[in-house]
């Protein structure tokens, strides 16, 4: 079983002169609960190749975030991710979009990475993403031409927590108010809580404290869809 993490490949936030990137916790604690149940992570970004960390999120004090930065195999793909158009969806039982960010700037728009989140979508894999990573979910479309949140039930990073980080005008859109445009139901809870939705195969978490909940969440439904698949055969 494999999961594919999509992380970002954009470093500027805006015109403030400060760095981002993606956000280590959102990579990390997902990693770690699938890595538990023995499920193999890849990662891929918009642009391939070695992608910025957003420098605020560099916290090894976290043992899970230091063991996800200390390990060889994850530093190894780190340094090296897959570029979206060649990446064979058919291998991946879900996707999962980590925050940060720069993903409110190069997810939207990439779209080999919008194609690759609807066929892993339609052959039946699981769809996360966490505080800025719904971004990438913003315009995926299915085959029916409807978006793929519309009328789901969903949590992202929220405009509050945008204002509380002082970093509203520093970002492209609300990403709160685009997924509200989009059709989607925005569940949203005070800052800093953990707030994960669960809508069939699609799977969101408002911010960083998420993580935890979130990935295991995707854990489970990774196995459970498995599970289904092996009594269908």
């Amino acid at each position: 079983m494999k999961v594919l993490f999509v992380i970002s490949s954009h470093s500027d936030l805006g015109d403030t002169n400060r760095k981002t990137g993606y956000y280590l916790s959102e990579a990390a604690h997902p990693w770690k609960k699938l890595q538990e149940r023995g499920i193999e992570i890849d990662f891929v970004s918009p642009k391939g190749g070695a992608c910025p960390l957003d420098p605020a999120s560099y916290d090894l004090s976290d043992p899970i975030n230091r063991e996800f930065w200390e390990d060889a195999e994850v530093q190894k793909k780190l340094k090296n991710t897959l570029a979206p158009g060649g990446v064979d969806a058919n291998i991946f039982e879900g996707i999962h979009y980590v925050g940060g960010h720069g993903a409110c700037f190069d997810f939207p728009s990439n779209i080999p990475l919008l194609q690759l989140g609807a066929r892993i979508y339609e052959h039946g894999g699981v769809v996360s993403a966490i505080c800025h990573g719904p971004s990438g979910l913003l315009n995926i479309k299915l085959m029916g031409g409807t978006y793929l949140i519309q009328g789901k039930n969903v949590a992202c990073f929220t405009n509050s927590e945008e204002e509380a980080v002082g970093l509203v005008k520093a970002i492209p859109f609300s990403l709160q108010d685009c997924m509200k445009e989009r059709g989607a139901y925005v569940h949203v809870k005070p800052n800093w809580q953990s707030n994960v939705q669960i809508d069939g195969r699609l799977i969101t978490g408002q911010n960083p404290q998420s993580s935890t909940e979130l990935g295991d969440k995707l854990g489970d439904l990774v196995l459970e869809i498995e599970a289904r698949r092996i009594v269908a055969q």
